[in-house]
């Protein structure tokens, strides 16, 4: 099943998109949302296209939404880049550890954008944002986020933008840390089944190729969302296009060709 599409104007998207996508004329898309299937509610999946810098942001835990009576609200994200300009960068973590007090002052006056860790991007590179993480998308870039369904940000700074900054909640979140590039970071091989996570909330795989055995194990049974990025992959025989998302009861409704890549995602449930 093809889910639904939601194109997305914001002043920071892209009235160029990387193929096969296509921004009606005059409007700049900075978000295509799939509307997450009836069972599979806990996850969402989008692109993002970035032709200036995204807010200074940070996500709270389940946990934490848990304890002010929100719900289960966390937000765990992860970024595949599928296009990225020269110099185009993703801002994730700190270059030394960062007490709140300090943060709460750099975030006003600016200086956060500088405290930032900068990671310079292309193409097939991979990153897992855990919640607390503070965190922006930097101009030039698209990405695959695949998401815990939450619409909890906390914008922590804006580049003097006029919108709503959430200080308070955002730095009784925040983890003013060194981001774990060895362990959250990949950088994806052209080809090849590639196990990308593995929990706590969701399970997600680039497929290439057969499926062998080890991705069986993996997701015995669905639902599944899948997400193909190129070439043909096909949904009990229904055709699902690079730029679309669809979802299977199993891995055993999917087909494929040979040099297809595509993502598999499914939600664990505690």
């Amino acid at each position: 099943m093809l889910l639904p599409v939601r194109q997305v104007e914001k002043p920071w998207g892209c009235e160029v998109l990387p193929p096969p996508f296509v921004a009606p004329d005059g409007t700049r898309i900075g978000e295509i949302w799939f509307e997450p299937p009836a069972q599979i509610p806990e996850l969402l999946v989008k692109y993002i296209f970035t032709s200036d810098k995204l807010s200074i942001q940070v996500h709270p835990s389940d946990t934490q939404t848990l304890a002010k009576g929100l719900g289960r609200q966390g937000k765990e994200e992860c970024w595949l880049v599928i296009a990225a300009e020269e110099d185009a960068r993703l801002g994730i973590g700190f270059d030394r550890a960062v007490d709140t007090p300090t943060l709460r002052a750099a975030a006003l006056d600016g200086r956060i954008e500088d405290m930032l860790v900068w990671h310079k991007v292309q193409p097939g590179d991979f990153f897992y944002i855990p919640a607390n993480t503070v965190h922006a998308i930097g101009a030039g870039v698209s990405v695959i986020e695949i998401q815990q369904n939450s619409d909890i940000t906390y914008r922590l700074f804006d580049y003097g933008r006029p919108r709503e900054l959430h200080l308070d909640e955002g730095l009784a979140v925040s983890l003013g840390e060194v981001y774990d590039l060895a362990r959250w970071h990949k950088r994806l091989p052209e080809t090849g089944t590639v196990a990308l996570v593995d929990g706590p909330y969701f399970r997600l795989d680039r497929v290439n190729g057969v499926a062998d055995q080890e991705l069986l194990a993996r997701y015995p049974e669905g639902p599944l969302l899948v997400v193909p990025i190129q070439g043909l992959v096909m949904v009990k025989g229904q055709p699902v296009p690079a730029g679309a998302c669809a979802k299977a009861a199993g891995l055993d409704e999917i087909s494929w060709e040979s040099d297809a890549l595509w993502l598999v995602a499914k939600p664990l449930r505690a």
